[in-house]
C-alpha cells in the first residue's frame, strides 16, 4: 500500500476576513450550501489547549512546553460565544458541541454551558448541548455541567488496557480514572452517553472487542473512528487506517450485531446494534457506531461548521482557511451585519475533503495547511 505522510508544519494560518453584505438579510431559518447541504450543527473549541498529548492529535514532539498556544485575550469570552451561538441558531442550527483540546480546561465551563443552554432554535425549543471530553475531568464537573444545562457527553477513550491507553494519551494518565468519568455523567444524569475510540492499526486495534464488550449493556454508546489524516501533524499514513468493513467483520466473528437505520439525517456514525437470540436488536444491550470518514466519506450530507477558540469559522474538518468572525464582534458590528456575514459563507461552500482524498496525490506536498484539529475540535 502507498505510503502517505502529512509533513510536520505550524498549524496556524491567516484567516479570511468575513465580509459583510451591503444589504443585511434577516436570517430565515435555513441556510443551504451549494450542495443542498443544510447548517444544523455548530462545533464551537473553547479552547487549543489539552492535558493528553495523543499521537493522532497532539503529538509530543510537536505540542511541546514552548508551543505558542493562543493567549487568553485572543479567545473568545462567553459572551461573545453565545452571542454567536444564537444567530448561528437563527440561521437553522438545533445542536452545538463544545469541544478543544481539552474543554474541561476552560475555566468555569459551566457558565458558558448555561448561557447556550438559555438560547432557543428558530423552533422556539433548547438547541441540543453536547460536550466532547478526554474525561479526565469529568469526575469533577459532570455534575455541574449537568445542572447547568448540558445534554450530553462524549468521551474519548482508545483502550481499556492501561499500558496502551497510556501509551497513546502519552502523559502517563490512567485509564481507571476516565472509566471513573463516564461513571460519574451517568451518575449525573447525563443521557446518551457516548464513548469514542480512534483505531489506529498496530496500536492499539486488538483493544475492539474488549472495548465492545466492557460498554455493551451499559447504557454507553461506543463509536469506533477510523484513523484520520487531520491537521498536519500527526504524520498520518493510509497503512494504519483500519476500515470501518474490517472492524465490523472482526467483532462479528464474537457479538451479534445487526445494522441500524440513521438516528437523524447528517450523522456521522453507522450504528449497529447488538442483537439477541432471535437475531433481532436487543436496546438493553445496546449499540456501537462506526466512522468512516476514510473508506465511506459522508461528505454529501455533512451539516455541520466549526467556531474555532479565537472566532474563526470553518467548514469543514479538514479545513485549509477559516472566516474571521472574531474581528466582526470587536469591531462595533450589529448582530443583523453578522448574521448576514454568515450566510454567505455557509451559502458557498462545497467543501468535499473525504470524497476527494482518494483521488489526491500520494505525498502531500507543502501547500495550504489544513488546520489542527486541537484548534477547532473533531
Amino acid at each position: 500500500m502507498a505510503e502517505r505522510v502529512i509533513p510536520l508544519v505550524d498549524q496556524r494560518i491567516a484567516a479570511l476576513k468575513a465580509v459583510v453584505p451591503l444589504h443585511a438579510q434577516a436570517p430565515t431559518g435555513h441556510l443551504v450550501d451549494t450542495r443542498g447541504r443544510p447548517l444544523r450543527d455548530l462545533r464551537i473549541s473553547v479552547t487549543d489547549r489539552c492535558n493528553f498529548r495523543c499521537s493522532y492529535c497532539m503529538p509530543k514532539e510537536v505540542f511541546d512546553k514552548d508551543y505558542p498556544y493562543l493567549p487568553h485575550s485572543a479567545l473568545l469570552s462567553f459572551e461573545e460565544i453565545t452571542r454567536l451561538a444564537r444567530l448561528f441558531l437563527a440561521h437553522g442550527v438545533r445542536k452545538i458541541r463544545l469541544t478543544g483540546g481539552e474543554p474541561l480546561l476552560r475555566k468555569n465551563l459551566e457558565a458558558l454551558v448555561a448561557q447556550l443552554a438559555a438560547l432557543r432554535t428558530v423552533d422556539g425549543t433548547a438547541p441540543d448541548l453536547t460536550l466532547t471530553t478526554n474525561g479526565s475531568l469529568l469526575v469533577r464537573k459532570a455534575r455541574a455541567l449537568k445542572e447547568a444545562g448540558l445534554n450530553r457527553v462524549t468521551v474519548s477513550l482508545d483502550g481499556l488496557d492501561d499500558t496502551v491507553f497510556r501509551r497513546m494519551n502519552d502523559v502517563d494518565f490512567p485509564v481507571a480514572d476516565v472509566l471513573a468519568g463516564i461513571e460519574a455523567a451517568h451518575a449525573a444524569g447525563l443521557s446518551q452517553i457516548k464513548v469514542n475510540m480512534v483505531v489506529k492499526r498496530g496500536t492499539n486495534d486488538h483493544e475492539i472487542l474488549p472495548m465492545a464488550r466492557h460498554f455493551r449493556g451499559t447504557g454507553t454508546t461506543l463509536r469506533f473512528i477510523e484513523y484520520m489524516d487531520v491537521g498536519a501533524t500527526n504524520g498520518w499514513r493510509m497503512d494504519e487506517v483500519l476500515p470501518s468493513a474490517e472492524l465490523i467483520a472482526r467483532l462479528r466473528a464474537h457479538l451479534p450485531l445487526v445494522p441500524l437505520d440513521p438516528a437523524s439525517p447528517g450523522e456521522t456514525a453507522e450504528r449497529w446494534g447488538y442483537a439477541d437470540a432471535s437475531g433481532r436488536h436487543d436496546p438493553a444491550l445496546g449499540e456501537i457506531g462506526v466512522i468512516s470518514s476514510v473508506t465511506q466519506a459522508f461528505c454529501h450530507d455533512c451539516n455541520r461548521a466549526r467556531l474555532s477558540t479565537e472566532g474563526q469559522l470553518y467548514l469543514c474538518l479538514f479545513a485549509t482557511q477559516g472566516h474571521d468572525l472574531r474581528s466582526l464582534l470587536r469591531g462595533g458590528a450589529s448582530d443583523e451585519a453578522i448574521a448576514s456575514a454568515i450566510a454567505p459563507i455557509w451559502q458557498q461552500r462545497g467543501d468535499r475533503y473525504s470524497e476527494l482524498r482518494s483521488s489526491l496525490p500520494a505525498d502531500t506536498a507543502p501547500g495550504p495547511r489544513r488546520v489542527e484539529m486541537s484548534y477547532i475540535g473533531g
